[in-house]
């Protein structure tokens, strides 16, 4: 194709936009023609030259300097088309025709594009040196620029360059800009608006920052304490595991910076979450843990006063920063087990949980940031599940700041065993963000990416990601032996000399310190090492009381024994349940419900007015209401729950004419002002008010009423649990649900269950009063859709770590949301929600059952017969089917009892509730369970043969199984007769 022939290509089209973007900001940054053409379209319409596509063919081309458009086949197109392509034609040059004057800006408008796409894959990214494969595309030789050309001066208005620049000297600046200590990724960002921002921080500047002697200094500094205190630990600790920095020291500069810019944006807050390279580190140098603590954990001398608690390189710490400009920070480093990336979600959720506190809507308070590594953000699925919170309603936090510490190994396993992707962070492509690769050897460039990737956070309120490569100088742990494995790499690591020196050098040259400058620095922290080791050898030192309490770690003592709480009255008045749930059916007079759901509104009149009993929605409805009306906040999240999987909740309306939403329980304020003369309740004192707690309405609202948030959650588990769980940890005053859409659905969030929810308290002295809702129960709906596995939380129950709870009448479920609030005992609490019962005519309980009394642990027949053969103890769903069962058989000669909380179990209430029958009574724990699952293994552990040594105990259910339950809706009918059969045989 000659150059009259030539057709407009889409890299054309993506520059005109870029040059349209640049005349909205500044008519007066684009050239005339370009000026007077974009100043005549009308509403921001684009005429055909805009169309974007490797498929465009435009029959005419707009000229700018006629004002008209001509065919595409003209002799003139050339000139119209070096518009497209770059500003107005450069005026001629001996032995250069305009043809070929249009041809070599186009060419040069594709290598700027590429350099942008694709630069970051010759930047100079591996502090080892090691060669990356070539870019043909990044060559002028590949688009037929030749040396005769290099010297032509072109076109750079998109370029963020002022002034004209030749081939030679746009290509120097585009590989300075993309090709050096700093790789970019950013062109994946649909929004030209946000490209355009990061070109024009990168661009004029080539992606350095010129540091004051000062900022040298600092960066220096903080390099020498990072690399002191890994030759400390090496030398004073042999052998014992610390899981090195070393390689990658630059990130404590990283993060110093990163707190400082923090604080001129007004961050006063700031939760990280990081997995355990380089903790220690993080620890001394960065949060502030005094290291003559952490030299006592290596003694391991604190054992005795902090119980079993975790590894040192597992434990959290909370410290204030205090900026050179004079701001104060508060630091939290969250607790992480060595599940690596799941920390991520619970660090956020904390965030979120700070800011709703704060009234933060701008989410600029608070900062979430997160330290991974290369092969764990590659290799674990939370990764995506927390990225795709980033932009959630219900789940933003305004940005977080994402570091990948790139060892680039991952224990043995080198990167082409570890992913299936360029770079280890390709997968926040999903997010439009930028990513910025940095050579960690390279502090001036790691000070460069810091400060563009924070401003991008704030202008944008988006995640960014700066993955900084560097190495592991020693191996997965002090012991190990890396070059077992990975031998020519660990030559080359050896070669190298630490980050420190290298900078030392160039600060050298410039001269900008001294050599006995810098020793006397270097000198300074090994004294003071010294000094808290000495230190931490007095054994009349108590480390743990010595550790600063973050925002909520005054709330320690509201853990403790069960047996110690005392007995919470739940109930409310009936006058006040009764306006509450009728308040819940009043909306706005513009508001039109869907027709089925006018009749469940009538339902609920009824309810209110005493006409008919309370369903387990409503029971929940009133729960919720009556908490926020005494000050609790309310957060319930997961799949569907806004109408709840069986269409049972309805807590958020939709309009069924335009779809707008109505959320009756974030309206109760209005509808009922001054119900409580007080938002303070009876159970704020004196626990969680002297612990420095206020109500939710004291701080950020002027309602008495608390915040309701029901949210429908992304269809995840692992991500979504674990930022709720974050979430209560930060937030003590509130109800914080978390509902599977199915009970069996926890299995995906296993992690998060075993590392974090029943283990914190006891690994790290941390409380939370999460509560999970587990539709479970055995109604012929498949081996995935029937359990809650409530075996597992039951072998996970220790020391009251945390509570099970099967109600089975919607006043029990009442009051034990009620009870998880106004008692100043945190705990994790599990409840075994139902499916079937939620509609059950017999699962309903009146207003005077929620008025009055607590939750009860063990539910009895009310009379027992005097005759009773045989008692049955079940839970549940189980319970409704057994009474109907010997109603029809007329054995009033069985006894049922329902033990309503399995863990901690109350054995005086059991065994109360069994003293009306004759010893040696049979007593049978009935379940739908298969024998090796539910509650029986558990009950058997704790009881033996023998309740109480009185009633001999035993168990009817189905067969030990590897599967929870059948997929045959027959054969699980004929299971369960064959269940209640034996029941009464």
């Amino acid at each position: 194709m000659n150059s009259e022939e030539k057709i407009p290509s889409s890299l054309n089209l993506a520059f005109v936009e870029e040059l349209f973007a640049d005349y909205q900001d500044n008519p007066d940054s684009v050239s005339t023609e370009w000026k007077k053409y974009f100043s005549e379209l009308r509403n921001g319409e684009a005429t055909r030259p805009f169309c974007r596509g490797p498929t465009f063919r435009p029959r005419s081309i707009f000229n700018p300097s006629s004002g008209s458009h001509e065919p595409a086949g003209s002799r003139r197109r050339n000139e119209a088309e070096t518009h497209l392509s770059g500003s107005s034609p450069p005026p001629p040059v001996a032995g250069y025709e305009p043809a070929r004057v249009a041809q070599l800006q186009d060419k040069v408008n594709q290598l700027v594009r590429n350099h942008r796409g694709r630069g970051h894959m010759l930047a100079q990214l591996d502090p080892l040196g090691i060669q990356r494969a070539s870019v043909p595309e990044l060559e002028p030789s590949f688009f037929g620029i030749n040396e005769e050309d290099m010297d032509r001066t072109v076109a750079t208005e998109t370029f963020q360059f002022d002034g004209p620049l030749t081939v030679r000297e746009l290509l120097q600046r585009l590989r300075n800009t993309y090709c050096r200590s700093i790789g970019v990724e950013y062109m994946h960002i649909d929004d030209l608006a946000l490209r355009r921002w990061l070109q024009k921080r990168m661009e004029p500047t080539e992606n350095r920052l010129q540091l004051t002697r000062d900022e040298q200094l600092r960066i220096f500094t903080r390099l020498t304490d990072a690399v002191t205190f890994e030759e400390f630990i090496h030398k004073k600790f042999i052998g014992a595991k610390s899981f090195s920095l070393e390689g990658c020291e630059s990130l404590i500069p990283l993060l110093d910076l990163a707190i400082e810019k923090a604080g001129e944006q007004g961050v006063q807050e700031i939760v990280f979450g990081m997995a355990h390279r380089g903790r220690l580190n993080v620890l001394a140098n960065i949060i502030g843990k005094n290291p003559r603590q952490i030299f006592r954990e290596f003694a391991d001398t604190e054992s005795k006063r902090r119980g079993a608690g975790d590894v040192k390189y597992h434990l959290g710490y909370s410290g204030d920063w205090k900026t050179t400009s004079g701001k104060s920070i508060h630091l939290s480093l969250c607790f992480n087990p060595s599940h690596l990336e799941f920390v991520n979600p619970v660090a956020l959720g904390r965030v979120r949980a700070k800011q709703d506190y704060f009234g933060d809507t701008e989410k600029t308070r608070c900062l979430g940031l997160l330290i991974h590594g290369d092969a764990a953000f590659a290799g674990e699925g939370v990764v995506q599940e927390t990225f795709n919170l980033s932009q959630l309603p219900g789940y933003s936090v305004g940005g977080a700041l994402h570091i990948v510490l790139n060892n680039q190994i991952g224990f043995t396993t080198s990167p082409n065993e570890a992913r299936s992707s360029l770079y280890a962070t390709d997968v926040a492509k999903m997010l439009q963000i930028p990513i910025f690769h940095v050579n960690g050897e390279d502090p001036e460039a790691v000070a460069q990416v810091v400060k563009l990737a924070m401003d991008f956070r704030l202008e944008f309120k988006r995640d960014v990601v700066i993955d900084m490569w560097g190495y592991r100088r020693l191996g997965h742990n002090e012991s190990d032996e890396p070059s077992f494995t990975q031998p020519t790499l660990y030559r080359a690591i050896e070669k190298r000399k630490p980050v420190r020196e290298g900078y030392l050098e160039h600060l050298l040259k410039l001269n900008e310190i001294s050599r006995p400058e810098a020793d006397e620095i270097a000198s300074r922290r090994r004294e003071n090492l010294e000094r808290e080791l000495s230190e931490s050898r007095n054994e009349n030192y108590n480390a743990f009381s010595e550790s600063p309490r973050g925002t909520w770690d005054r709330k320690k003592y509201l853990g403790g024994p069960f047996e110690k709480i005392p007995e919470i009255q739940t109930g409310v008045s009936v006058e006040k349940l009764s306006t509450l749930l009728r308040a819940q059916t009043e909306l706005p007079k513009d508001f039109h419900p869907h027709p089925k759901i006018e009749k469940f509104l009538e339902s609920r009149r009824d309810m209110a007015a005493g006409k008919q009993p309370l369903d387990w929605s409503a029971a929940e409805a009133l729960a919720f209401a009556t908490l926020a009306c005494e000050g609790f906040p309310i957060r319930l999240s997961g799949q569907d729950s806004a109408r709840g999987t069986f269409t049972q909740r309805h807590a958020v309306l939709y309009d069924y004419e335009d779809g707008r939403t109505y959320i009756p329980l974030e309206n109760i304020a209005t509808t009922l002002p001054g119900l409580w003369k007080s938002p303070e309740p009876a159970g704020w004192k004196p626990a969680l008010r002297s612990a420095g707690f206020q109500p939710a309405s004291a701080v950020g609202s002027q309602s008495p009423v608390a915040r309701v948030e029901i949210l429908n959650s992304p269809l995840s588990e692992s991500g979504v649990l674990g930022f709720d769980y974050g979430y209560s940890l930060d937030r003590p005053d509130g109800l914080i649900l978390w509902e599977a859409q199915f009970g069996d659905f926890v299995n995906a969030a296993q992690v998060i269950i075993d590392q974090f929810i029943v283990s914190a308290e006891e690994k790290w002295h941390r409380l939370s009063g999460i509560v999970l809702l587990l539709p479970h129960g055995f109604e012929g709906m498949g081996p995935e859709h029937s359990s809650a596995r409530l075996e597992r939380f039951l072998a996970l129950a220790a020391e009251d770590n945390i509570q099970v709870v099967y109600p089975s009448t919607p006043a029990q479920y009442f009051h034990c949301l009620r009870r998880q609030m106004i008692s100043p005992w945190r705990k994790p609490l599990v409840v075994m929600t139902p499916k079937s019962l939620l509609r059950h005519p017999q699962a309903v309980s009146s207003l005077a059952e929620l008025s009055e009394g607590s939750f009860q642990y063990v539910m009895a027949d009310a009379n027992p017969n005097e005759k009773v053969q045989r008692v049955l103890l079940c839970a549940g769903k189980l319970y409704y089917e057994l009474q109907e069962q010997r109603e029809k058989s007329k054995r009033d000669d069985v006894a049922l009892l329902r033990l309503e909380q399995l863990y901690p179990l109350k054995k005086e209430v059991l065994q109360s509730a069994l003293e009306n029958f004759a010893e040696g009574t049979p007593v049978f724990w009935v379940q739908e369970e298969p024998e090796n699952m539910g509650a029986w293994r558990y009950l058997r552990a704790t009881f033996g043969e023998k309740l109480f040594g009185r009633f001999p105990f035993s168990i009817i259910s189905r067969p030990a199984s590897a599967s929870p339950a059948t997929g045959s809706t027959n054969q699980h009918k004929r299971e369960q007769q064959k269940i209640l059969a034996e029941a009464f045989k």
